[in-house]
C-alpha cells in the first residue's frame, strides 16, 4: 500500500473519530439553550449527555468483536450510516425523551465505528514508527477533538438553533462514507469469531445501574432506596459479566489482557484521563456561561487551550515514544494534568492568563496521556486480539467520559443543592436548589430586585460546589499518577506472558 493511501485512510478514520468525540462535548455549550427550549429538567439534562457515552461503552466490546468477525470496513461503513440517521433525528427532537433516544442511536453508530478506527490503523500501518505516529495523531484527536466540541457548538449557536450541533455531522459523515468506499481496503474478518451480545447487555446494565445510583443519590429529592437498588443491580450485573467472561472460550473482553502491566496501566490512564477531561470541560463550560455570563462561543473559545495543547502534545508524544519508558510517560502525563488543574483552581477568580496556563497544562497532560495509553494498549496486546484491544480502549474512554460527567455533574449538583441559600422573603419553588439553570429560569419571572438576589445566591452556590469538586479531581489525578507509577514498578515479566 502506498504511503499516500495510508495517510488518506488515517484522515478518513480520524474524521469519523472527530465526530464521535465531539458529540460527547458539543452539547456543553448548547445545553443552556437546549434546556430552556425543550424544558429539560436537571435529571433529563444529564441523561441527554450520558445516554450517548453509557450506551457506547456498553456496546463497544460487542462491536469490536463484531468488527473482527465481519471485517473492519463493513462495520465502519454501517456505523457511519447509523450515525448519520441518528444525527438527523437528534437535530429535530421535539421533546427531551426523543433527544435521549436519538443520542442512544448515535451511540450505536459510534460504537460500530470507534473500535474499527484503531483496528484499521493497526492493519494499515505495519511500520512500528509510522504506527506510533498514527496512533499519536489518533490520541490527540481523541482528546483534542473532545475539547473542540464546545467551540464548534458555540460557533454554531451564534447563528443557528441548538439542533445545528447535530446537523453538522451529516456532511462530514457523507464525505467520510464516500472516501471509505474508495480507499479503505476490505478486511475479510474471521467468521469463527463469536459475537457475545448478552455480555454486552450485561456490562451496559452494570454501568447504567451504577450511574443511575449516583444520580439518584445526588438528586435533591432522590430516593435512597432507588439509589441502593441501582447500585446493587449494577454490581450484580458486573459480577455476572466477569464470571461469564472468565468461563467463556471466546470472551467478549479477555480479562487476561489485564495481566500485562503496560496494557492495564494504559487502560487506567485512558479511564482517568477521559473521566477528568469530560467532567472538567462540562463543569467549566457551564460555569463560564451560567456564572460569568459568556456566550456559548465565548465559553468555547475560553477553553480552546485544552484541545490546542492536547493536539500538540499527542503527536509529539507519539513521535518520541520509542525513546522513553511508556509507564513513566503515562504517570508524568497525569501529574502534569493534575498540576494544570491545581493552577486553574488558584486562578479561576483571578486573571485570565493564569487560567489559560492551567487549562493548557491540563490539556497537554491529557493529550500525552491518551497517546501513551493508546500505544500501550494497542502494541502490547497480541495482534490477533487487535479488535478486542481497541474496543477495551474505547470502553475505557467512554466509561471514563460517562462516569466523569455523571459523577462530577451529580456531585456538583449535590454540593450546589446543599450550598444554595434562598434569600429571605423570596417565595420560589424548590427546584431552584436543583441546578443553577433552573434558578435562572425561575428568576426570569421575578421582579428585577428579587431576580438579581436569586441569581446571586445561585451563582455563589455554584462557585462553592465548583471549587470543591475540581479540588477533588486535582487530588484524584495526582493519586492516579502515583498508582500508575507504582504499578509499573512491579515485575515486567507480566508483559512477556503469552496470551
Amino acid at each position: 500500500m502506498s504511503k499516500f493511501k495510508r495517510w488518506i485512510i488515517l484522515a478518513i478514520v480520524s474524521s469519523a473519530l472527530l465526530l464521535i468525540v465531539m458529540d460527547m462535548t458539543i452539547l456543553y455549550t448548547a445545553l443552556p439553550s437546549l434546556t430552556h427550549d425543550l424544558g429539560a429538567s436537571a435529571s433529563e439534562k444529564l441523561w441527554i449527555l450520558n445516554g450517548y457515552s453509557l450506551v457506547m461503552a456498553g456496546l463497544l466490546p460487542a462491536m469490536g468483536t463484531l468488527g473482527d468477525r465481519l471485517g473492519y470496513k463493513k462495520i465502519f461503513t454501517l456505523g457511519l450510516l447509523v450515525f448519520s440517521v441518528a444525527s438527523l433525528t437528534a437535530a429535530f427532537s421535539p421533546v427531551p425523551l426523543v433527544l435521549v433516544a436519538a443520542r442512544v442511536l448515535l451511540a450505536v453508530g459510534a460504537s460500530m465505528m470507534m473500535p474499527a478506527t484503531l483496528s484499521i490503523i493497526r492493519v494499515t500501518f505495519t511500520d512500528d514508527r509510522e504506527r506510533a505516529l498514527a496512533i499519536g495523531i489518533w490520541g490527540s484527536i481523541s482528546s483534542g477533538g473532545a475539547g473542540l466540541g464546545p467551540i464548534v457548538g458555540g460557533l454554531l449557536l451564534e447563528h443557528f438553533w441548538w439542533g445545528s450541533v447535530f446537523l453538522i455531522n451529516l456532511p462530514i459523515a457523507i464525505i467520510a462514507l464516500a472516501l471509505t468506499v474508495i480507499y479503505v481496503p476490505q478486511h475479510a474478518g474471521n467468521k469463527d469469531k463469536k459475537w457475545d451480545l448478552i455480555g454486552s447487555i450485561q456490562i451496559m446494565i452494570a454501568m447504567v445501574g451504577l450511574i443511575y445510583s449516583i444520580k439518584e443519590f445526588a438528586r435533591r429529592d432522590g430516593s435512597i432506596t432507588f439509589a441502593i437498588m441501582g447500585a446493587v443491580a449494577g454490581a450484580l450485573a458486573l459480577i455476572i459479566f466477569i464470571r461469564r467472561q472468565n468461563k467463556s472460550s471466546s470472551p467478549l473482553i479477555d480479562l487476561s489482557l489485564f495481566k500485562i502491566t503496560r496494557f492495564s496501566t494504559g487502560f487506567i490512564t485512558a479511564l482517568v484521563g477521559a473521566f477528568a477531561q469530560m467532567g472538567i470541560q462540562y463543569i467549566v463550560t457551564q460555569r463560564l456561561q451560567l456564572v460569568e455570563g459568556l456566550t456559548p462561543l465565548q465559553a468555547g473559545l475560553f477553553t480552546i487551550s485544552i484541545p490546542a495543547a492536547a493536539l500538540i502534545a499527542g503527536p509529539i508524544t507519539g513521535a518520541v515514544m520509542h525513546r522513553f519508558d511508556v509507564i513513566r510517560l503515562k504517570s508524568l502525563s497525569l501529574l502534569i494534568a493534575s498540576l494544570g488543574m491545581g493552577i486553574y483552581l488558584t486562578q479561576f477568580n483571578a486573571g485570565i492568563a493564569g487560567q489559560i496556563v492551567g487549562l493548557a497544562l491540563l490539556g497537554a497532560g491529557l493529550g500525552a496521556g491518551m497517546t501513551a495509553a493508546s500505544h500501550s494498549i494497542m502494541n502490547y496486546a497480541p495482534s490477533h486480539k487487535a479488535g478486542m484491544a481497541a474496543s477495551i480502549e474505547e470502553v475505557a474512554y467512554e466509561m471514563g467520559g460517562a462516569s466523569g460527567i455523571a459523577i462530577i455533574g451529580s456531585m456538583s449538583a449535590l454540593v450546589y443543592s446543599l450550598s444554595m441559600k434562598i434569600p429571605s422573603g423570596l417565595k420560589v419553588p424548590a427546584i431552584v436548589k436543583d441546578s443553577l439553570d433552573e434558578a435562572l429560569l425561575v428568576a426570569e419571572g421575578l421582579p428585577p430586585q428579587a431576580a438579581e438576589a436569586l441569581k446571586e445566591a445561585g451563582r455563589t452556590a455554584f462557585d462553592h460546589s465548583f471549587f470543591i469538586i475540581l479540588a477533588g479531581v486535582t487530588v484524584f489525578l495526582a493519586a492516579a499518577s502515583l498508582i500508575v507509577r507504582l504499578a509499573g514498578g512491579r515485575s515486567k515479566a507480566h508483559d512477556l506472558l503469552k496470551l
